[in-house]
């Protein structure tokens, strides 16, 4: 769903030929460096669900929101049991934040959308997966996000070169077996960095 500006899709074509395949960092996690100046996404770790030349969109994983899940249970008329109903729900990005994703651990239940984006994680956005939840019929590990990030053609290219982010390999035990406020550091440990020392030697090369 990511659009793009007539104008941009006719540079792309007069220049698909001569463009590079991109590796596409699908399944990854990006890792916000200090010197990431948006406050969307100040020391965010974002899950890429899917990246290619047309550009990239992902759900940020460690910002929870104050609202809990009954709020959306009750916006949609669902029945809910209250441990369902009580956990919080997280902010997935700045686009179209009235609307939910799910990102879960891929089962062999399927709902009406669900994409699968790694063995085992899957991202869902239909209603029916969320009356699951409601009951706890649901998948057994799963993020409720509102909004989403996304980036234009060569958007998230660009921000790489400037040192924005830190790309990642994602691991599906940091997404949901990992407090919410160690998601940052355990993706940094999980390459070797110590997120500490990152914030800190910015700014002194």
């Amino acid at each position: 769903a990511l659009s793009l500006l007539p104008k941009t899709r006719i540079l792309d074509t007069m220049s698909e030929s001569t463009k590079k395949v991109i590796s596409s960092l699908k399944n990854h996690f990006l890792l916000a460096m200090p010197g990431l100046n948006d406050p969307n996404f100040a020391q965010s770790v974002v899950y890429i669900c899917e990246h290619s030349v047309d550009g990239a969109m992902g759900l940020i994983i460690n910002h929870q929101l104050d609202i809990p899940a009954k709020a959306i249970f009750d916006q949609l008329d669902l029945e809910y049991h209250d441990q369902q109903g009580n956990s919080l729900i997280f902010d997935g990005g700045p686009v179209q934040r009235d609307r939910g994703f799910i990102l879960h651990k891929t089962g062999e239940q399927q709902w009406e959308s669900t994409v699968s984006i790694a063995e085992d994680i899957s991202l869902t956005a239909s209603k029916d997966i969320l009356t699951d939840i409601a009951l706890g019929n649901g998948p057994a590990d799963a993020l409720i996000t509102l909004g989403y990030s996304s980036w234009g053609a060569g958007q998230l290219e660009d921000e790489l070169k400037q040192n924005s982010w830190l790309t990642i390999p994602a691991d599906s035990a940091i997404i949901f077996d990992t407090a919410c406020d160690q998601r940052a550091g355990a993706a940094a440990s999980s390459i070797g960095l110590d997120l500490n020392m990152l914030s800190s030697d910015i700014g002194h090369a």
